[in-house]
């Protein structure tokens, strides 16, 4: 078939609309720090930040998705630095919306960055601390959108963290600020380079098993996300993406809310490393990926690939 006629008659289309640039931050100034799980990935100091949501403005990708790293001597207990008004993903913030003040930018809320027994959660005894928890996350929400983030992301899997965000969002005057629920995240294998990233891999004390899904549950994500919208989400997310295909078609089917994916970490890395050895085509395989994503319902994709893709897609 000719390429003309390949483009007339495809069915699904896939733009830099599509993408969330996710970018790992790093405290200092000039830092391109190499991850090395994650070939073409740095830990991007403030200013490199900038560099980047420069460049994603040039190739039309419309937001970002900011993760901070946090060495072991950064981490506490109960995560304080998480609700630091000036902290490293604050202050990142600020400076992009300086810059480049219409890119939107989508804030991870969780405590794993933070803690120094890696949870995403306040621990007591070995068990995680759900509504003691939930209260922490609704203040790191509030400062995070006084800092200028757009989206509000809960990646902690806390119940009832959705509706109590929303309330405090509100309440500070961010009703404007829009929060993006992981309503269907997975206990999954293929967040390994992403714990490197942030520094939470050498100090995870056990699994999230008790708080992530089980991979084999597909009904439980269908009551996670009729929960998280029910609380006032305005888009849900599932993450990992390409092992959970069926769940994004499910959640658009049966929902129709905006429907986001998350390719992690682990896939990006296997893409990488596979076409690094040769036995793939490393960029056919992104855009395969991409477009399963789109083909699936998934309305935006928060992915590593952004850049690359958006190039290629130019």
């Amino acid at each position: 078939m000719a390429d003309w006629s390949r483009r007339l008659h495809g069915e699904t289309r896939l733009s830099a609309d599509d993408l969330i640039w996710a970018l790992i931050l790093k405290d200092g100034k000039g830092v391109r720090e190499p991850i090395a799980s994650m070939p073409g990935v740095h830990r991007l100091s403030p200013d490199e930040a900038v560099k980047a949501a420069q460049e994603a403005k040039t190739l039309g990708i419309p937001a970002l998705a900011l993760f901070p790293y946090t060495d072991a001597e950064g981490r506490t207990p109960q995560g304080e630095e998480a609700v630091n008004p000036d902290n490293l993903m604050c202050r990142t913030a600020r400076a992009i919306k300086t810059q480049v003040p219409d890119i939107g930018l989508m804030a991870d809320v969780a405590l794993d960055p933070y803690t120094d027994h890696g949870h995403d959660g306040l621990m007591r005894n070995g068990e995680i601390l759900n509504d003691e928890t939930v209260e922490i996350l609704v203040q790191q929400s509030v400062i995070q959108a006084r800092a200028g983030f757009d989206i509000i992301a809960p990646s902690d899997m806390m119940d009832g963290r959705v509706g109590a965000i929303r309330k405090g969002l509100d309440a500070a005057g961010f009703q404007h600020v829009m929060i993006m629920a992981y309503a269907a995240k997975y206990a999954s294998a293929f967040y390994g380079p992403f714990r490197d990233a942030i520094g939470s891999s050498g100090v995870l004390k056990g699994d999230k098993r008790t708080y992530q899904m089980n991979p084999a549950n597909s009904d439980e994500a269908m009551r996670e996300v009729a929960l998280d919208l029910a609380e006032g989400a305005d888009s849900v997310m599932v993450k990992p993406g390409l092992p959970y295909l069926d769940i994004v078609a499910r959640v658009k089917k049966e929902f129709g809310a905006p429907t986001f994916v998350f390719q992690v970490s682990g896939e990006y890395a296997q893409i990488k490393a596979a076409a690094q050895n040769g036995w793939i085509d490393g960029d056919k395989a992104m855009m395969e990926s991409l477009l399963a994503f789109k083909r699936a319902g998934a309305d935006g994709i928060i992915t590593y690939f952004a850049a690359e893709a958006a190039r290629a897609l130019k």
